[in-house]
């Protein structure tokens, strides 16, 4: 269990271009490195996941509330990030509307991701939120700070005492300026913790910041754990481990990312390698948005592919996303790797698919390399002879389905030139794995510091 945070360790680096460090870095465990600050009155129950100062407003007058959340995206948001918080949000119930800085609600967020908007945040202008949740991302912040729209209803909402939220650059570049972090202990990405100083009271290292009705967190790595601290202060502590379950989250953010490894083979590629990523209705919307978004840092060439009759897919959490082609356009090419996401239903789109398992069955004929995560591996590879004769684990609910359980336990598994992974909160590690296949270690660490998946 890593120890949790109490007080906030200070910041202290020495002047640099903080913005340029993030444009140009490449750019989960139910365990917090959290801290909560309220007074007046200090809560030292070990028992608690989090060590905290009593809340000024009380868990059972949030949860008599209804929980309408907003989230405002713009081009250039960080797509790990608003994808994550809109997915564990929704899980736990609350009505989360994704909205557009502008009149489009297509959005090409970070990574050339595709998402489309709910509606637009002039369409939310007059709408009550209990919570206000910033993703991250440049340009993106920037977009959403000189929204003016957005920042009347922000303050407004704030002034209200209500619930905000900031993730990522967000805190620095959105929230300070707006002076919503005066006095106040806040956290966010690591290049731009000196801009942060000059707006909030004290600058922090913990993996999530909870002062007061203010909640901030650092970076994709911790987006998992900052949208859980959410659901903590709008519905409580057992809403909160409820939703963290069969998330598959790691507990150890010491630890580098690992994974187990059988038959070793030297992956090689084009440069760069084309990877093919199918999404459909009901797919897990974290996993493909995390598999994407990593893989596109490291440079691979990756196709997003519906297996629907259109670009347009409705994910497993309703989060709505765009694909670059559909499936049977992307047929005509080949792949260095295709990689499946998850959710029930779009594996089950999957495993129906004709096109989509020929092009794995060929893909495992050639010795090209292919992968599943979560529903993907039992539900997809395990019918059609994908498994025979390799290790692999899968969503933990979905493992008896697999022939060969014997190393389902492992959160990332690589046999020769195949690799499998467990669930939403395995998916950077995942990711990660697939990244030191195919380029080395030194850029998947690289990588992990990036989105802070350990500690920085």
């Amino acid at each position: 269990m890593d120890k949790f945070i109490t007080k906030g360790h200070l910041k202290k680096k020495g002047k640099k271009k903080a913005q340029m460090a993030l444009r140009q870095i490449p750019f989960f465990p139910h365990t917090l490195s959290l801290t909560l600050i309220s007074k007046p009155k200090l809560n030292n129950n070990n028992n608690n996941r989090f060590s905290f100062f009593t809340p000024s407003l009380s868990s059972t007058a949030l949860m008599a509330t209804s929980h309408n959340v907003l989230l405002p995206i713009a081009p250039g948001s960080e797509p790990m990030e608003a994808v994550i918080i809109v997915d564990v949000l929704r899980r736990a119930g609350a009505d989360v509307t994704v909205a557009s800085d502008s009149a489009n609600l297509s959005v090409l967020a970070r990574h050339d991701v595709k998402i489309l908007a709910d509606a637009s945040v002039s369409d939310v202008a007059g709408t009550s939120f209990d919570l206000v949740a910033i993703p991250g991302g440049i340009p993106g912040v920037e977009n959403l700070r000189d929204c003016k729209v957005l920042e009347g209803l922000v303050k407004k909402h704030v002034e209200e005492g209500r619930l905000y939220a900031a993730v990522c650059a967000a805190p620095a570049v959105v929230l300070g300026p707006w002076g919503l972090l005066n006095g106040l202990k806040a956290t966010g990405f690591p290049a731009l913790m000196e801009k942060l100083a000059s707006y909030a009271a004290t600058t922090v290292e913990s993996r999530v910041q909870v002062d007061g009705r203010a909640v901030t967190s650092r970076a994709p790595g911790t987006t998992m754990e900052f949208a859980l601290a959410l659901i903590e202060q709008l519905l409580g502590k057992e809403k909160a481990d409820e939703v963290a379950g069969p998330l598959v989250m790691r507990s150890n953010h010491d630890d580098e990312h690992t994974f187990k490894e059988f038959n070793p083979v030297q992956w090689t590629f084009d440069n760069p390698p084309r990877i093919l990523v199918p999404i459909a209705n009901g797919s897990e919307e974290m996993e493909a948005v995390i598999i994407i978004d990593m893989l596109r840092r490291a440079k691979a060439n990756v196709v997003v592919a519906s297996v629907e009759d259109k670009l347009e897919i409705v994910a497993s959490r309703k989060v709505k996303l765009e694909a670059d082609m559909l499936l049977d356009e992307a047929a005509k090419l080949s792949y260095d790797l295709i990689v499946l996401p998850g959710g029930l239903g779009g594996a089950q789109t999957f495993a129906n698919s004709e096109t989509l398992v020929n092009l794995l069955k060929k893909q495992r004929e050639s010795n090209k390399y292919y992968g599943a995560i979560c529903a993907s591996p039992a539900l997809v590879l395990e019918p059609h002879g994908l498994l025979k004769g390799k290790k692999a684990t899968a969503f933990p609910a979905m493992c008896n389905k697999l022939s060969d359980q014997s190393e389902v336990d492992n959160r990332v598994v690589v046999d020769g030139n195949f690799i499998t992974s467990r669930g939403p909160g395995t998916s950077i590690e995942f990711a990660l794995a697939i990244v030191e296949k195919l380029f080395g270690r030194k850029l998947a660490l690289e990588l992990a510091k990036a989105v802070v998946f350990g500690r920085p």
